[in-house]
């Protein structure tokens, strides 16, 4: 299915930076809260994150992601899961994120 470039502008990507990272303990499969900072505009956003395979509080806080920032709010085993963090699916299931190759600003729009 094709969309227009009107339709890709209504979604808000944005660069964040992950500032806090703990584990989903109601979730059915392995899950991370993640709190990502999106700049003045959009704020500070968490998400419920099936991203474990690679991903802990060790290595991902500081990280700088990309994520949806306008979908609305989602209940996600407990969490108010506010953003899509993106990342690629592997055949296995396993997330590898999207992230910027440099540090940039927080809130810059991904296009």
């Amino acid at each position: 299915m094709e969309i227009t470039y009107e339709d890709f502008k209504k979604v808000k990507i944005k660069v964040g930076t992950v500032i806090e990272v703990k584990k989903n303990e109601k979730a059915r499969k392995p899950s991370l809260i993640v709190k990502v900072d999106f700049g003045a505009e959009i704020g500070i956003k968490q998400s419920s994150a099936q991203i474990t395979h690679f991903y802990n509080s060790e290595n991902l806080v500081g990280k700088q992601v990309i994520g949806v920032c306008n979908f609305p709010s989602k209940n996600i085993a407990g969490v108010k899961s506010e953003v899509l963090i993106l990342g690629a699916i592997e055949k296995d299931g396993k997330v590898v994120l999207v992230h910027p190759s440099q540090k940039t600003d927080n809130g810059l729009d991904i296009a």
